[in-house]
């Protein structure tokens, strides 16, 4: 055993502190944040600069597009925009609750008004008018009958009275016969009064079973089916089972500033453009002006009736209207549109012509053939389809495929 102070020294010097000794210090984690940084620097290269140069180096274009005019062109006083609508319209539901047991028609067919367009199930109703006939003749039959016994009674009266008066028979039996005449006559009177309760009952439940088919309460054509074969219907459910327009009430209605409104009366003359026909044009008139002006628009509504047939025309189609100075001829409406271009979207390059389409956010050239100055535009006969948008102004250095953005007026 080592002596005592020797043991307390070794003790001592385990519990020195080596000053010399520096900790160890691991490399990974500034690796680690190394690494993320790079991650996303590298993220911001991919996508923030691509946006930035999109958003920022675009060059900036103005638009114009190529465009259909009419013969009429020159005759425009006031343009206007709007939409179909149908003045006739049936919507069509049960007047009773009951479930479709078939429906008659399909969308698309013309029907009349009164055709069967829906048959709901009816054998509850049937059945209901059958016992209600039935009581109705029962009730009849207790009226002839009581009728007959009021006749025999009053022959027996008669007689008796006679014999009464002879002394034949007694003063009491035509007393008790008139008696028996009184009450007869009542009960006939109550007899006919239940006939013709039965009677109201039977043409009520009659009336119930005609509303069991549902009919068309206009000339027209269906449009839009909103139920099936099965389904209830009725006033409680709020269900239509058919949507019929009539297609010869179609109106276009088109928004009119109210500063403009000076250059319309009820039948001023106007050309019809679809959005979805552009090469059709229908003429048409101002069938009325409306009287309510559109504050937050400052617009008045205007309807404008079909003057040609409108063939091809639906219900909520985009409409333009340009009222004329003076109706469209004949001649006139034969002449087709002519397709133009703006004159200075048209650009003359190494001996060809040609106009930057845009296509999303790049322009590519494309080659045109002109005619005849129309204006301040080029009549094309051949290029980009009508509607197509085209650089306006086109800069000297303005290249094909190169990334642009629309200028915003």
């Amino acid at each position: 055993m080592p002596p005592e102070g020797d043991q307390l020294t070794s003790d001592l010097a385990a519990l020195k502190i080596d000053r010399e000794e520096r900790p160890r210090r691991g490399i990974t984690k500034p690796l680690i944040y190394l690494v993320i940084l790079g991650l996303l620097a590298a993220a911001v290269w991919a996508l923030a600069i691509p946006y930035l140069k999109s958003q920022v180096m675009r060059r900036e274009v103005e638009v114009t597009e190529v465009a259909l005019i009419s013969p009429a062109q020159a005759q425009v006083e006031l343009t206007a925009t709007g939409y179909i609508q149908a003045l006739t319209v049936g919507k069509v539901a049960a007047k009773v609750v009951g479930r479709i047991a078939e429906l008659k028609v399909r969308e698309g067919e013309t029907v009349k008004k009164g055709d069967v367009l829906a048959q709901l199930e009816d054998s509850y109703a049937r059945s209901a008018v059958a016992t209600a006939r039935a009581q109705a003749a029962a009730a009849r039959a207790r009226v002839a009958t009581q009728k007959a016994q009021l006749a025999e009674t009053m022959l027996q009266l008669g007689r008796e009275k006679q014999l009464s008066e002879k002394g034949v028979s007694p003063k009491a039996n035509a007393e008790d016969l008139a008696a028996k005449g009184l009450s007869l006559k009542e009960g006939v009177h109550a007899a006919e009064a239940d006939a013709i309760a039965a009677d109201a009952q039977v043409a009520a439940l009659e009336v119930n079973l005609g509303d069991m088919t549902v009919t068309s309460p206009i000339d027209g054509t269906v449009v839009e089916k909103h139920a099936e074969p099965g389904e209830l219907v009725g006033p409680q459910t709020g269900t239509t089972i058919f949507d019929i327009v009539d297609f010869s009430s179609l109106i276009v209605e088109v928004d009119v500033p109210e500063s403009k409104l000076r250059l319309l009366k009820v039948g001023t003359p106007g050309e019809i453009v679809l959005d979805a026909f552009p090469d059709r044009r229908y003429r048409g008139a101002a069938l009325e002006i409306g009287r309510r002006v559109d504050r937050s628009k400052a617009t008045v509504k205007v309807k404008v009736k079909f003057i040609d047939p409108p063939e091809g025309a639906l219900p909520d189609m985009a409409s333009r209207v340009n009222f004329l100075q003076k109706a469209l001829e004949a001649a006139q409406m034969k002449e087709p549109p002519k397709q133009v271009v703006p004159m200075t979207a048209v650009l003359d390059r190494e001996g060809g012509k040609f106009v930057f389409v845009i296509d999303q956010d790049r322009v590519h050239a494309e080659g045109v053939e002109i005619g005849d100055k129309l204006g301040e535009a080029y009549v094309l006969k051949k290029g980009p389809i009508p509607g197509t948008k085209v650089v306006a102004n086109p800069m000297p250095d303005l290249r094909d495929g190169q990334s642009i953005k629309e200028k915003q007026n």
